[in-house]
């Protein structure tokens, strides 16, 4: 559990002019957001942020490689996995080749729109197909169904192996509800960059971050001071920080952050349809922000 605590980053999927997977630069990112040691406490391939959904399986395989190898051990990684088809779900999380990661992060089914039940049978199949811990992810602004504080207690307390969950919904008193709940040995993390000091303010033990591909050192110093309960010091990062993480995601993620990431001149500002690149005018509020 301690591996998953602080800041994880949800790592962008940066692409060539060609929208090949762009290795050279997913070795750039690797090594920008660990920073020498300063900056996030653990990586998170292939999730949302990472485009996962156009890409193939093949591609998968070898961003799931390259990152393992330019990592090399130096922090914990998380492989995401995410589906609305369970058995085929089940099917990649077995066919994974887990070395070098250490636990999985698996949303919640997305369209059909499962009940209670349905989305804790869900996790009750895909926590039982690995041996690795499972991180759950509500996401309801994604999935369009949201696991309720009931839901995601059942789940705490009765799958072993689902050790977190982190909690994107935006709703403060569920968040709320969840902390004050659940188990000794069970993790809640931010999934909203924006909310992550006033959720670590009432017991969450830290987030997965898409602000941490842009700002690694910064977003990082600000979640380990909320850990240490120095949340005058956090504030005054999380502050300086807010504004361009409003930017981050006025138009949708993870263009935001490859729109940030290219004026740093670390990836090409490079998407795969359906998703696009920010207008010109975010653009411009993007090259402007300090």
């Amino acid at each position: 559990m301690s591996s998953f605590k602080g800041t994880g980053v949800a790592l962008i999927t940066p692409f060539t002019d060609s929208l090949a997977v762009d290795f050279k630069a997913l070795e750039k990112m690797v090594n920008h957001v660990i920073a020498d040691g300063k900056g996030v406490d653990y990586i998170v391939a292939l999730g949302t942020t990472g485009e996962t959904a156009t890409l193939t399986e093949s591609e998968k395989k070898e961003v799931f490689s390259c990152i393992r190898e330019v990592n090399n051990k130096r922090v914990p990684l998380v492989a995401g996995f995410g589906g609305n088809d369970t058995h085929k779900l089940i099917k990649e999380i077995e066919a994974f080749d887990s070395k070098g990661y250490q636990a999985i992060l698996s949303a919640s089914p997305y369209y059909n729109k499962p009940t209670q039940e349905g989305i804790f049978q869900h996790y009750k199949a895909v926590c039982a197909s690995t041996k690795l811990p499972v991180i759950i992810y509500n996401v309801p602004g994604r999935t369009a169904s949201n696991i309720q504080a009931k839901t995601c207690l059942r789940i705490a307390n009765e799958i072993k192996n689902a050790i977190a969950v982190k909690e994107a919904s935006g709703d403060i008193m569920q968040c709320m509800e969840i902390v004050q709940a659940r188990p000794k040995n069970f993790l809640v993390l931010s999934g909203e960059d924006a909310l992550t000091l006033p959720m670590m303010s009432f017991g969450m033990e830290g987030v997965i971050s898409v602000a941490a591909n842009v700002w690694p050192v910064e977003y990082s110093s600000m979640v380990r001071l909320c850990m240490k309960k120095d949340f005058e010091a956090a504030s005054k990062i999380h502050f300086k920080l807010l504004q361009g993480i409003h930017l981050l995601f006025a138009e949708g993620n993870p263009a935001g952050a490859k729109a940030f990431l290219a004026k740093k001149k670390i990836i090409k500002n490079k998407l795969r349809l359906p998703l696009v690149p920010v207008s010109e005018e975010l653009m411009k509020r993007v090259g402007s922000w300090k």
